[in-house]
């Protein structure tokens, strides 16, 4: 089952951390970086996070996968450092690094000894203003995201068909474009396309800086300002608008078959709200539906009603992420046990949620999940890692610090009638795609 979710691409959404204000430190250097220092004095140890507001959503149309292109090539060479030096020395001081690409945002991280702090940010400094690409560079790493693509979508039926998926659910909006890009676009990504997108986004003023463990945020602020500080921003950088989503006023329906399917299942998803910048109530409200509905197997709607007690299911869940820059999605899914179809699975399904907004919220169940919040809060606190990307994450998705601060208050106070008012709004099958994944029909075994 494990795979079954790597295989369809999604987060289970539990509640997030939240963490209090007496060990976050924030300021702004005069070129636009923001920066976010959360104190953690534990370990003699610091991540070192530098996050860009800038992922696949904010590509030209035509050059898709430029973003995450552009996060292979800032490990080649810059004014001071050769290609790979980077990741050398990083390990070489005992740290590990990586980077990653999402529709709102690029991020660049290292965890290192505290007392490596300057040296990371004396290279990535280095980097964001100072990428000496070549002509062998964007051949050899273009060939790399191409097999990357082969390798995680290319060759995986459920990465396919949450790209189909995705694809039908945004009619108009970059959502509907995959991170890695599509092959024909990537294919024809070239230097000066990589160049373009880098000389945009990678400045002072369109970045988010994120330090987290053992350290003094004086001192982070110091060294903030020595190095990142003299770097120039971009001018007239553009506000960050995307395309718009027309209204959706028809229910999609896909049916992806391959042979290679070992698991059939049946998944929906709605269009949603995201979590906005000073109103967070509808995205908490939705989060707690998702909980209920397809947190657990043994205590949700959906676990209860169609794996324990009638075990017409092997695995059901409900899921939502609000930490998205525009419109996101809520889901359900389904995976049938061998006795039914996916129509009767989907009709099963479809029946658990009438009766779940007939019946209402049981408020004892809406207090366990309160509860598994509270916690989640406390075990957050002990990944500084987790805190650092909580709050890079947020920032980059156009929250503020207050907001992630306050997620945690906004859900504890959800009521019974804001999760019902919630899912009345998102349970619209006119802003839904439906997706069947199973073996070509006539590979199907008569059960």
């Amino acid at each position: 089952m494990r795979r079954l979710i790597f295989a369809l691409g999604l987060t289970l959404i539990a509640a997030q951390p939240g963490h209090t204000a007496e060990n976050v430190t924030t300021f702004t250097l005069e070129n636009g970086l923001e920066a976010v220092v959360l104190e953690d004095h534990r370990a003699p140890v610091v991540v070192h996070m530098l996050w860009y507001k800038a992922g696949s959503a904010d590509e030209e149309p035509g050059m898709s996968g430029i973003a995450h292109f552009l996060e292979h090539l800032l490990f080649k060479a810059t004014d001071t450092l050769e290609s790979g030096e980077f990741s050398d020395i990083v390990s070489a001081n005992g740290g590990s690094d990586n980077a990653f690409t999402s529709w709102d945002y690029t991020g660049y991280f290292q965890r290192v000894a505290a007392d490596r702090l300057e040296l990371m940010m004396k290279m990535e400094a280095d980097r964001m203003r100072n990428i000496r690409l070549t002509e062998e560079d964007i051949v050899t790493e273009r060939d790399v995201i191409l097999e990357e693509r082969n390798q995680r979508t290319d060759s995986e039926p459920g990465a396919l068909f949450s790209e189909q998926r995705s694809a039908a659910q945004y009619l108009h909006h970059p959502y509907g474009t995959p991170i890695i890009g599509w092959r024909h676009e990537m294919e024809q990504l070239s230097i000066e396309d990589a160049l373009d997108f880098y000389k945009k986004y990678y400045a002072p003023n369109a970045a988010v800086l994120v330090v987290a463990g053992d350290v003094d945020p004086t001192e982070v602020e110091a060294l903030a300002k020595k190095h990142y500080g003299p770097l120039e921003p971009t001018p007239d950088l553009p506000e960050r608008v995307r395309l718009s989503e027309p209204p959706q006023l028809a229910e999609r329906r896909i049916m992806y078959e391959d042979a290679r399917v070992s698991q059939p299942y049946v998944i929906r998803t709605y269009m949603a709200p995201e979590r906005d910048a000073g109103d967070q109530k509808t995205a908490a409200a939705l989060t707690m539906l998702a909980e209920i509905l397809g947190g657990s197997a043994a205590t949700s709607v959906f676990g209860k009603a169609l794996q324990q007690d009638t075990q017409k299911a092997v695995y059901t869940s409900a899921f939502y992420s609000g930490l998205s820059y525009d419109d996101t999605n809520f889901g359900v899914v389904i995976v049938p046990g061998p006795r039914l179809s996916l129509q009767e699975a989907e009709d099963e399904m479809d029946a658990v949620i009438a009766k779940f907004m007939e019946d209402g919220v049981d408020p004892v169940q809406l207090e366990r999940v309160k509860t598994q919040v509270r916690a989640s809060e406390i075990y957050g606190n002990d990944d500084v890692g987790a805190r650092a990307r909580e709050y890079g994450a947020s920032l980059t998705s156009g929250l503020t610090v207050q907001d992630v601060q306050e997620w945690p208050e906004l859900l504890e106070e959800v009521t019974e009638q804001d999760i019902l008012d919630a899912a009345k709004m998102v349970f619209d099958r006119k802003k839904a795609v439906t997706g069947w994944y199973q073996k070509p029909s006539t590979q199907e075994v008569t059960q």
